[in-house]
C-alpha cells in the first residue's frame, strides 16, 4: 500500500467529517430549490452511439466524481460561505486560515453551483497552495555531526520519529548516532534501545535521573570521535507550560553550543495531532526556548483534527518534514501537501 493511500485510510475521521458536511451544506438548498418549469418537449429520437459516448464524463468529470447521474448542486452565496467556514473551523483549521481558504475559493466563483464532488476539489487545491511552500525534508549539512536535538511535549511521539528517523537517515547511507536524553522514563530509554537495534544505530545512554545537559555533551564529544553524520537527541516530554522542565530544555541549548556554537543544526517539534488547536501554542513557546526549524505531525491515523497541519502551516510558515500514521517504520514520510489535502477532504484517487 502506497504512504498515500495510507494516509487517505487513515484520516477517514477528517475526511468523513470535511465529507459529510459538505453534503449537509449542498443539501440545505437542494432541498429547498423547486425546478424551473419547463415547456413540454415532442420525444427525442433515440441517441446514436456517438451521442451516448459523449454523454459520459470525461476525465475532470471522473477525477471530480461525477457519474451519469448529475450531483446535487447549490449555488455560491455568503450564506453557503460562512457554513464552510463553519466547517473547515470544526476541522480544527482555525479561524483566521478558514477564512483564507473560503475567500480564496471564492474567488470568481460566486454565484456558480458547486457540487460536493467539485467543492472538495476546490478545497484540496486551496489547502495545498497554503502548504506548499512548507513541505520541506529536513535539510543535511557537511557539518559533522550534525546535531538534531528532537523535542515535544510528554506522548507527542518523540521517541518513535527518532527510531522511525534514524532508520531512514542510516538505509540512505548515513552513519547516526542517538542520544537518550530523557533520562527521567527508563521506558523511554528501552524504547529507543529497541528502535536503534532495528536500525543498527548505537544508542548512548545515562544512569536514569541523570543530566540531560551533560548526556548531550558528551555525545557530542562521541558522535566527535566516530565521524558520525548525524546526532539524534532524545529530550524528555515536556509540557510547555512548566517552566522548570523549559529552562531544563534551554540548558541542553546552552551546554552543546559550547561544543559547537551552531549547534543544534535541525530542532525538530514533534506535535500530537490529537492536541488540535493546542499544538499552535506548543510552537510558538518551544520555538522561543529551542529555535524551532522544524515540524514532525504525528497520530495523524488517530484523529478528526487533521486541519490544524493547515493551520500551522499558515500561522508560522515552519517546514513540515514528515508526518506520521501509524507505528510502523514506513508510518513515516516525507510531508507531501497535495497527498495530504486530498487524503484530508476525501478526494478520490
Amino acid at each position: 500500500m502506497s504512504f498515500f493511500s495510507k494516509l487517505k485510510s487513515r484520516l477517514t475521521r477528517s475526511s468523513s467529517r470535511l465529507e459529510e458536511g459538505l453534503e449537509a451544506i449542498v443539501a440545505e438548498s437542494a432541498e429547498t430549490e423547486a425546478p424551473e418549469a419547463a415547456a413540454p418537449e415532442a420525444p427525442a429520437p433515440a441517441p446514436s452511439a456517438p451521442a451516448e459516448e459523449a454523454r459520459k464524463p470525461g476525465f475532470l468529470g471522473r477525477l471530480l466524481g461525477r457519474t451519469g447521474e448529475e450531483a446535487p448542486r447549490r449555488v455560491l452565496d455568503d450564506a453557503m460561505l460562512e457554513s464552510l467556514e463553519e466547517l473547515l473551523i470544526t476541522s480544527d483549521m482555525g479561524v483566521d486560515t478558514a477564512l483564507r481558504v473560503t475567500a480564496n475559493l471564492a474567488e470568481g466563483r460566486m454565484g456558480r453551483k458547486l457540487s460536493v464532488p467539485e467543492i472538495k476539489a476546490l478545497l484540496a487545491a486551496e489547502i495545498a497552495r497554503i502548504m506548499e511552500p512548507v513541505a520541506r525534508p529536513m535539510p543535511l549539512y557537511a557539518k559533522r555531526p550534525q546535531v538534531v536535538l528532537v523535542v515535544g511535549v510528554n506522548g507527542s511521539g518523540k521517541t518513535t520519529t527518532i527510531g522511525k528517523l534514524a532508520s531512514q537517515f542510516r538505509a540512505a547511507g548515513k552513519t547516526v548516532v542517538i542520544a537518550a536524553g530523557d533520562t527521567f522514563r527508563a521506558a523511554a530509554v528501552e524504547q529507543l534501545k529497541v528502535w536503534g537495534e532495528r536500525a543498527g544505530v548505537p544508542v548512548l545512554t545515562a544512569p536514569e535521573g541523570s543530566d540531560p545537559a551533560s548526556l548531550a555533551f558528551d555525545a557530542m564529544t562521541k558522535a566527535q570521535e566516530d565521524g558520525a553524520d548525524l546526532l539524534m537527541i532524545d529530550t524528555a516530554g515536556r509540557l510547555q507550560n512548566r517552566a522548570d522542565l523549559m529552562e531544563e530544555l534551554a540548558k541542553i541549548v546552552r551546554v552543546i553550543r559550547k561544543k559547537d556554537p551552531d549547534a543544534p543544526h535541525n530542532t525538530l517539534l514533534v506535535l500530537d495531532a490529537t492536541t488540535g488547536q493546542n499544538a499552535l501554542s506548543q510552537v510558538e513557546i518551544f520555538s522561543k526556548i529551542a529555535d524551532v526549524s522544524g515540524l514532525v505531525m504525528t497520530k495523524l491515523d488517530g484523529t478528526a483534527k487533521g486541519g490544524v497541519l493547515v493551520a500551522l502551516a499558515d500561522k508560522f510558515g515552519l517546514p513540515i518534514h514528515a508526518i506520521g500514521v501509524g507505528e510502523q517504520i514506513d508510518d513515516l514520510a516525507p510531508f507531501d501537501p497535495e497527498e495530504f489535502a486530498r487524503a484530508l477532504v476525501g478526494v478520490e484517487d
